[in-house]
């Protein structure tokens, strides 16, 4: 039973990972998983995962920075991409880690094989999740746009059918994200995901990483991923507005065609409000900040700590390959 819950936990928390991690390439990040939290540096990176005995279990690992190996990974909107790609990589490694950190102490089966997330099943899970958020967030909201075309001919001309698509992608999605939050285990998960904003905020605030200096902080943060995946959303309306196809199975195809680019344009737009802080693009990117209310809540003295040691944990092995990091 306690398998089937960490699973199900795992599927949910795989469907969140984009809203979960840091949206950006930056000095330090981080992400939350089950029962932890992971945290990041340019060259390292570190998790720390409370244990049901309480104890806190950690790993680190170097970490490359892929724009510093290959330079066309630093391109514009490019980077993006890769950016994302390389997050949701670590980040689903992160929370394969937080799982079997709890299955560790469950009862183990009689036949002394041990439980946990093998790599097979954790595929399969993965598997999952993209096939839901195709079929959620690209697929229903096309279907429903297409039938609305059959109640008035207004529906077909190309804006509103693009701008209607779009109003049903974020109603779908914020009922998702509101749904999984009246979930105790997933709201513990947006509690660590507090956690990590806080110690992000002190740590770049030049504070000391201890618990009531983190606690001083806001639980909203500018770069995190649920800011990055509403401007995917609101700029991916202009994105199929300028495509023109008309037929549903031309549209679908576009829509999983141009995710990497959205996605590459996006990120761009949140490295620049983040600059500009009064910007249009600045204004963009509040929806996301809204929305953190419900994806980050505060977190208990116990999962800050969880956060600190594991940024302390990836600062130790970023100290060994590239220097001590100083907030300009």
């Amino acid at each position: 039973m306690q398998f089937l819950r960490q699973m199900w936990r795992f599927l949910v928390a795989v469907q969140l990972l984009p809203a979960l991690e840091s949206g950006e390439e930056t000095l330090v990040g981080g992400q939350a998983v089950l029962e932890g939290v992971m945290m990041r540096s340019p060259h390292a990176w570190g998790i720390a995962v409370r244990k049901p005995s309480g104890e806190i279990s950690t790993h680190t690992e170097p970490l490359e920075r892929l724009s510093e190996k290959h330079k066309w990974m630093g391109w514009p909107v490019v980077r993006g991409v890769i950016t994302l790609g390389h997050a949701m990589t670590l980040g689903f490694r992160a929370l394969k880690f937080s799982a079997n950190a709890a299955l560790a102490e469950a009862p183990q089966p009689e036949n002394g094989k041990k439980i946990e997330f093998s790599g097979w099943l954790a595929a399969v899970n993965v598997a999952i999740s993209v096939g839901f958020f195709i079929f959620m967030y690209k697929f229903l909201p096309l279907v429903a746009a297409t039938e609305l075309k059959k109640v008035s001919p207004v529906f077909g001309e190309q804006v509103i059918f693009n701008v209607v698509d779009g109003v049903i992608r974020i109603a779908l999605f914020l009922l998702f994200i509101w749904g999984t939050s009246l979930w105790k285990d997933i709201r513990r998960v947006y509690e660590y995901h507090g956690a990590e904003h806080k110690t992000v905020f002190a740590f770049e605030s030049g504070d000391s990483l201890s618990i009531p200096e983190a606690q001083k902080y806001s639980t909203f943060h500018p770069r995190c991923g649920t800011s990055f995946l509403m401007t995917v959303m609101l700029i991916s309306i202009a994105f199929y507005t300028a495509v023109p196809v008309y037929t549903f199975w031309a549209r679908f195809a576009i829509r999983i065609a141009l995710l990497p680019v959205i996605a590459g344009v996006s990120y761009e737009i949140i490295r620049f409000a983040a600059k500009h802080r009064g910007s249009l693009f600045a204004l963009m990117t509040a929806p996301g900040l809204w929305l953190q209310r419900i994806t980050t809540q505060p977190p208990a003295d116990d999962q800050v700590e969880c956060a600190i040691v594991a940024l302390n944990e990836a600062m130790a092995v970023e100290a060994q390959r590239g220097g001590e990091l100083v907030i300009a």
